[in-house]
């Protein structure tokens, strides 16, 4: 999507609520992938279509910049993030650590009624034609996963990760084929049965090999990160 069809939010204040809110749109743009990798977001445009100064506008961007979804480039502006293939490498490794325990820690605060939802949850990727409705299902079926159990560090760790690897893993729900597909859908169902029976040790390590077969299908198409596979500018939403 252009920048200047960033949706609009309506004015906002000028301080810390107006730099969280701009932080907050821009962040959801960028997961939503009508930013790619590599695409310049421009001060101007943000603060002309939320409605605020630039000074709200560039501290938003020093927040994600923090976060790891922007880079900030001296006398150029900022540009939406993108990973080398080493980069994304280790970031999925990182979550195949981390996510296993943050499950873990989550599964006892997970009632039969958010049990019911994941799985439901599940049961709608499998007919999910679009593969931005199957990554919307996805994500939402993760974290929620996760929501059992208050963190001082590791829940937010482990969105920003997400957030880090969105636009690969929306490349990778284009590679998948027939098997692949399938194969996730029933480790889906697993992780809930696993949950279910509290057979935790199950749940980390269907989790755990999840995150992995991700890994190394991404890691198998190395032209997923050259920088002709970036773009320079915003581009048009699904």
């Amino acid at each position: 999507m252009s920048a200047t069809t960033l949706p609009e939010h309506g004015l906002v204040p000028e301080h810390g609520t107006a730099t969280a809110h701009i932080a907050e749109v821009l962040r959801e743009a960028i997961v939503r992938g009508d930013f790619a990798p590599g695409a310049r977001v421009r001060q101007e445009q943000i603060a002309d279509l939320t409605g605020a100064s630039r000074a709200p506008v560039r501290e938003a961007l020093r927040m994600l910049a923090a976060e790891g979804l922007v880079t900030l480039v001296a006398n150029s502006g900022a540009r939406v993030s993108s990973l080398s293939l080493p980069e994304c490498e280790e970031i999925y490794r990182v979550r195949e650590r981390v996510e296993p325990l943050l499950l873990r820690m989550s599964a006892t605060g997970l009632d039969a009624k958010t049990l019911d939802h994941l799985a439901t949850l599940a049961e709608r990727m499998q007919h999910a034609a679009d593969p931005e409705e199957f990554l919307a299902l996805d994500r939402d079926f993760h974290l929620t996963t996760y929501s059992g159990v208050e963190t001082v560090v590791l829940t937010d760790l482990v969105h920003r990760l997400w957030n880090r690897t969105q636009a690969y893993r929306r490349v990778y729900t284009g590679l998948m084929d027939e098997r692949a597909r399938k194969t996730v859908h029933d480790e889906h169902g697993l992780i809930v049965a696993a949950i279910r029976d509290r057979d935790l040790d199950s749940a980390e390590s269907l989790l755990a090999g999840h995150i992995r077969r991700t890994r190394r299908q991404l890691a198998s198409h190395p032209e997923v990160f050259s920088p002709t596979s970036t773009s320079t500018t915003p581009r048009s939403a699904p």
